[in-house]
């Protein structure tokens, strides 16, 4: 028999228990042996949760019990997550981790510190939710010279994006039924601004280039400027709008970047919709991968957390190694990235087509029936700088999308 213990005892926490206790015997069998819950650390009280025979309020109880062996957290944010897990991995036990915040801020400094200790630190919940991508990543896609990497990584604003496309509902409307159904948190800014989606591309931008990828370096742009019309106008020409994460190595250069995008129906992403999530590799040798599935909530998280326990009781005092260095990656600006743009402009576009033009190359414009005193275009691909230096000739922009190519 192993002891764990997990640290919160809110959504996620509550799942890994429920995990752990429902599927007890195929957890034993995977892991070799028995699992047993010893510890549940929260400051709160659960009365007639059967939690409360396990439920300690004292970090220092399971950090200085040398019977756990491994230590699920799953508290969220920076602190006191940080110290708990530093602490834990110097005490030499293994953790895991769905905590994105903790891993895109403190990543590389952790997994050294594991090595260290000749236990793991493993965070494959960190990002998509249930999706496995980290361990594929490290363990199996080896061979590749990884391409590009291109994420729908927050289940929030995917559901937002999916209902306004097909119901023609506007922003506030949504965002307002995904907190009702509990899609969205109360202050949905990490999620809406693409703060959430940011540190999950950092963390898989890292693990797949082995150097540190700093969230803090990646251009990020949420879905609140996104409206109902814009949707009007994608769907006249066959576009879906999503909000994507996106590392791509180019000629040697690295760019990343959080934005909503437009893409059509041949998109391998364009069909992900709801609250699921979507993630594709691109290997120079193995070609296109996808990774499909729910991208949070609580069994689904809960079960990636359980099998890096799992795992973690495997490789017990086996360093499993992970190539994630503190160097930072050197990103390039995202002004030289190329790809086309769809853009709203108000006014007539008769008048103003030759003024377009001049400006920025061959457009294909687009007018809508039921939308009056503005059109569209569609640019060809240019550079985001070439894209600036253009659009600073008008004062009469309304909105702007790239065009994933």
């Amino acid at each position: 028999m192993i002891n764990v213990a997990i640290l919160g005892y809110g959504t996620v926490g509550s799942g890994v228990f429920e995990v752990i206790k429902t599927n007890s015997e195929i957890v034993a069998k995977k892991a070799g042996q028995e699992v047993n819950i010893k510890y549940v650390l929260d400051l709160r009280e659960f009365p007639g949760d059967p939690v409360m025979d396990v439920l300690v309020h004292d970090y220092d109880v399971i950090l200085n019990d040398p019977e756990v062996e491994v230590i699920a957290e799953v508290m969220g944010g920076v602190e006191p997550a940080y110290t708990f897990v530093k602490s834990a991995l110097m005490k030499g036990k293994s953790v895991c981790t769905s905590n994105k915040e903790l891993v895109a801020k403190h990543g590389s400094e952790l997994i050294e510190i594991a090595k260290e200790h000749g236990r793991n630190f493993f965070f494959e919940a960190s990002c998509g939710g249930g999706i496995p991508i980290i361990r594929p990543l490290i363990q199996c896609i080896t061979a590749d010279d990884v391409q590009e990497i291109i994420g729908i990584l927050n289940g929030t604003t995917n559901y937002i994006l999916t209902k306004m496309s097909k119901e023609g509902l506007d922003f506030d409307t949504v965002l307002k039924e995904a907190q009702e159904l509990g899609y969205a948190e109360r202050n949905p800014a990490a999620d809406v601004e693409g703060f959430d989606a940011c540190r999950k591309i950092a963390i898989l931008a890292s693990i797949t280039y082995g150097k540190n990828v700093d969230f803090e370096d990646i251009y990020t742009e949420g879905i609140t400027n996104i409206s109902d019309v814009d949707f009007k106008y994608a769907n006249k020409i066959g576009y879906s709008v999503k909000l994507f994460g996106k590392a791509k190595k180019v000629d040697g250069k690295f760019y990343a970047y959080v934005a909503p995008v437009m893409i059509d129906d041949t998109h391998p992403l364009f069909s992900v919709n709801d609250v699921f999530n979507g993630i594709m590799v691109k290997g120079n040798v193995l070609g296109d991968v996808m990774f499909y599935g729910s991208g949070a909530g609580k069994l689904p998280t809960a079960s990636a957390v359980v099998s890096d326990i799992v795992d973690a009781i495997r490789h017990l005092n086996d360093n499993v190694a992970v190539e994630w260095s503190s160097e930072n990656l050197e990103l390039t600006d995202i002004k030289n990235s190329e790809k086309k743009f769809f853009v709203r402009m108000s006014g007539d576009a008769e008048s103003q087509k030759a003024a377009v033009e001049a400006a920025f190359g061959n457009v294909q414009v687009i007018t809508l029936d039921d939308v009056n005193g503005e059109f569209a275009f569609v640019t060809d691909t240019i550079t985001e700088a070439r894209y600036e230096e253009a659009a600073a000739a008008f004062d009469n922009i309304i909105t702007r999308i790239r065009i994933e190519l």
